[in-house]
């Protein structure tokens, strides 16, 4: 019997290689987000499960899933990794207003990973209020490997922060779709999926129709804005 559970975990650990090997490297024609994307998703930034910095390297800001202004949408959307542009409103006097672009806090990224930039800036008037805009990655869902009774939408920001920003508004822009939300044999596999995840998401934002560049996507900034 040991052996037999020994050949199974191999397989599933083969088959999870051969599943990362086999993923798309960009998501999305390069003419841009198709319907129904964009997809919108705000409220305050609450208290998670504690393990994106600690045990997975990975920072991640959540939302509530039932907040009151949360669009219908998410109570039936696919449980996976969504990728897009969020922007986040800080308190007065968080570094982050100082410093709003930096490299990516997570450790799992290689150094000279490159976030990409947005194709539209935000106001002087929405800067002052304290907005500020970066590229992430999604995940909503229930997370296999952790075994989560409860959906969770847990944003993960490609940018460097120094301080926490709980209680602060976010708004959450989803762009596309990378993939469906699976359980691993252990953490390393879970990992290195997650980096994939963050590196699929640079490529494909970095193309002009996913920046929000052009007239056609001014409502999407706007709101994006604070407006």
């Amino acid at each position: 019997m040991a052996e037999t559970s020994n050949s199974n975990v191999e397989a599933s650990i083969k088959s999870e290689a051969l599943s990362t090997q086999q993923r798309p490297q960009i998501i999305g024609d390069d003419s841009g987000p198709q319907a129904p994307y964009p997809l919108r998703l705000d409220g305050v930034v609450v208290t998670g499960f504690g393990r994106g910095s600690k045990e997975l390297g990975i920072p991640t800001a959540n939302l509530p899933t039932d907040s009151k202004t949360t669009t219908t949408w998410i109570a039936t959307a696919k449980s996976g990794v969504y990728f897009g542009w969020c922007s986040i409103r800080f308190p007065l006097g968080h570094p982050a207003l100082d410093f709003p672009s930096r490299l990516p806090s997570s450790r799992i990224l290689a150094p000279d990973f490159q976030p990409p930039k947005p194709g539209f800036f935000l106001s002087e008037l929405s800067q002052q209020e304290g907005w500020r805009l970066y590229p992430m990655v999604m995940s909503i869902g229930y997370n296999p490997f952790y075994k989560n009774q409860v959906r969770s939408a847990e944003v993960h920001v490609l940018n460097g922060f120094d301080k926490d920003f709980y209680d602060s508004p976010m708004r959450v822009s989803l762009l596309g779709f990378i993939r469906e939300e699976r359980d691993y044999s252990n953490l390393e596999e879970l990992v290195k999926d997650i980096k994939i995840d963050c590196e699929v998401t640079a490529r494909s934002l970095s193309r002009r129709e996913w920046k929000l560049a052009g007239d056609k996507w001014k409502k999407e900034c706007d709101w994006l804005a604070g407006k």
